[in-house]
């Protein structure tokens, strides 16, 4: 399911379903940038590809991953 009912009566995404969202707009901001939500940990994880091999990062929030990987992306 990824809706359920909300205070006033409205279909609204389910926690799953925004974090699914979430993941998808931060890999289209970053092709070739795996991301998703660590459901054990509570935590944002993305595996970066890099020319000297992937790296794992992780996060509190997708806006910190999002700030992670706009340093290593300037980094070069």
């Amino acid at each position: 399911m990824t809706a359920q009912r909300g205070a006033a009566g409205r279909d609204e995404p389910t926690p799953a379903a925004l974090r699914a969202a979430t993941a998808r707009t931060l890999q289209e901001q970053f092709p070739g940038v795996r991301v998703w939500y660590g459901e054990a940990t509570g935590s944002w994880w993305a595996l970066v590809p890099l020319r000297d091999g992937p790296r794992l990062l992780e996060a509190p929030s997708p806006q910190q991953l999002r700030d992670e990987l706009m340093s290593l992306r300037n980094r070069g």
